[in-house]
């Protein structure tokens, strides 16, 4: 029986290091976070939204949510009043939690930040990925998110309404370009492909996109203008809006990216926002970044596919680096512009 005691000493040892290494590694910020999940009804269905907020309560990392442990108060109460809000768009593919550590940087700086897991678009759900209204369902969601926010979540008395901006990475930066009126040519995503059949191209191409035959039945992209400052990385389809396709953008735009970047390629996607927005556009480059060096560093489940940089690359050093200057970018923009903002708070 002396092995059997053993073998539970040890089982009990590996348990509880597990479990210290889980608690040492687990996202934190420097104020305390609340955090919820709601259920938000949308136009194209239900969608998962996750919420950070200041709080006064203890955090704890109990918390665990699609691979990451957050050191969080789940269910806390919110803290203050006239609080800005930022919505997050994920990429294909991807979740709520693809930003974790922006969300929790700018929750810990005073935002009530959202992030919806986009139907069919997900790590767990690509069943509308085929869709030619795919990206047009995206940008709804965001919206209907905000209208939950600031009318239907519980915490919403203590939001401003007046303080909106948004986040994206790849097609979460497309979404929310279409959010600040950026109006995307889907037709020409079919002649693209074809003469330059980029990373985007082929996905459509393995999911058995229509798009890669018309820009049919693509839906309508309805512009927000509750939002009111926008940052995105590596903006995906960003050939959809040359010419004019920026023009109806007012609001300043941080735009990202990355100069190891081959999935989204600068030249035909970021580059090309850049010049449609004009002086409306905040360049920022992350030295060394690859496209899934935008996701947030690695948890407890680090999927090399995800999880995999340049040597030499320090994603944790350049994320808080970059979560600092995307707070400052939406603490400077989301001020109020007129006395008659002023006057209405």
């Amino acid at each position: 029986m002396k092995w059997v005691k053993r073998l539970a000493l040890v089982f009990g040892l590996v348990v509880m290091g597990l479990a210290a290494y889980a608690f040492s590694t687990a996202t934190g910020s420097e104020k305390p976070v609340g955090f919820q999940t709601a259920r938000v009804e949308t136009r194209s269905g239900p969608i998962a939204v996750a919420i950070w907020y200041p709080t006064s309560a203890t955090p704890r990392p109990t918390t665990f949510v699609s691979g990451n442990l957050l050191n969080v108060a789940k269910d806390g109460s919110v803290r203050g009043k006239g609080l800005p809000v930022v919505l997050i768009s994920h990429g294909n593919d991807g979740s709520a939690v693809s930003h974790v550590d922006l969300a929790m940087a700018l929750a810990s700086a005073g935002y009530v930040v959202a992030a919806p897991t986009h139907a069919g678009d997900n790590y767990a759900d690509r069943s509308r990925q085929n869709s030619p209204a795919l990206f047009s369902q995206r940008a709804e969601q965001m919206r209907a998110t905000l209208d939950f926010v600031l009318e239907g979540w519980s915490g919403a008395p203590a939001t401003d309404p007046l303080k909106v901006g948004a986040y994206g990475l790849s097609a979460g930066g497309f979404t929310v370009l279409t959010l600040v009126g950026g109006k995307p040519n889907m037709a020409a995503i079919s002649e693209h492909c074809r003469r330059t059949p980029e990373f985007i191209c082929k996905v459509l191409a393995h999911v058995g996109s229509p798009l890669l035959d018309s820009g049919q039945d693509v839906g309508e992209f309805v512009p927000d203008p509750r939002v009111r400052a926008a940052a995105v990385a590596a903006p995906g389809l960003g050939f959809t809006f040359t010419g004019d396709g920026l023009s109806g953008v007012s609001v300043p735009v941080q735009v990202w990216s990355g100069d190891k970047d081959e999935l989204v390629p600068f030249a035909t996607n970021t580059k090309l926002v850049q010049e449609g927005l004009g002086n409306r556009a905040v360049p920022k480059q992350m030295a060394g970044a690859t496209h899934l060096s935008f996701l947030a560093p690695c948890g407890l489940l680090k999927p090399p596919a995800l999880c995999s940089d340049p040597d030499g690359f320090d994603r944790a050093a350049a994320h808080k680096a970059m979560n600092a200057e995307l707070v400052s970018f939406f603490d400077a923009s989301l001020q109020p512009t007129t006395q008659e903002e002023v006057s209405s708070r």
